[in-house]
């Protein structure tokens, strides 16, 4: 009898041992699932809308073919915060309460958190109505919290430009980029690991000044 109880002894430490194990690994799981969920979330919205993006056109509608800028200290009309991305895209929900067309500028920004003082968290700001003759309705959704800093470059095919605007026709950058290289650096504890990357080609048709001439007669 005491041989059978030192031996389901042994047994129910090693099943202890075992089962504290695999909680241990089930919280730790967790953990890395949950922290990396919003990431993946931002990177599905910032590729989404870097894959959209409308080609800006000559014009007097260029402010509907959507201008395309990438920087530091980006001022947008509706936007408090300077924002770091400002780009037209085709990734408005269509519906019958929604009187707006597909296109709609987005702006990618750092504010300054609501709850945590000190902090500063990524914004993803979306204008719908492009023609409003009054204060534009920014509409602001929270991606990520505790954000030390974003940045966009734009692909030329030849190096990465950290500046980029198609609305400046004086500027090298008057056509989209060949690819848009996102970097985002986490902070507190995350602070010294390497910047989050992520490069979304651009597929699109650049403008040209070509003038087409027409044919007459046969």
């Amino acid at each position: 009898m005491i041989l059978a109880i030192g031996v389901a002894a042994l047994v129910l430490v090693a099943v202890n041992a075992v089962l504290f194990t695999a909680l241990h690994l089930r919280e730790a799981t967790t953990e890395v699932v949950d922290a990396a969920t919003p990431v993946d979330q931002t990177f599905t919205f910032l590729r989404r809308d870097l894959q959209c993006v409308v080609t800006p056109t000559n014009g007097t509608s260029k402010f509907l073919s959507g201008s395309f800028r990438l920087g530091n200290g980006i001022s947008s009309v509706g936007v408090s915060e300077p924002a770091a991305a400002e780009i037209f895209t085709a990734t408005g929900a269509l519906g019958a309460n929604a009187p707006w067309a597909d296109i709609q500028r987005v702006t990618y920004e750092l504010k300054n958190s609501a709850t945590v003082s000190g902090r500063r968290d990524l914004y993803r700001s979306v204008l719908r109505n492009l023609l409003s003759t009054t204060t534009p309705v920014v509409d602001d959704q929270r991606l990520l919290t505790g954000v030390a800093s974003v940045k966009f470059s734009g692909y030329d095919g030849a190096q990465w430009q950290d500046a980029w605007d198609t609305s400046n026709p004086t500027s090298a950058t008057t056509n989209l980029p060949l690819a848009v290289r996102v970097e985002i650096q986490l902070a507190g504890a995350d602070a010294t690991m390497e910047p989050i990357r992520l490069v979304v080609p651009i597929d699109s048709v650049t403008r040209t000044n070509m003038v087409l001439a027409s044919a007459t007669g046969n």
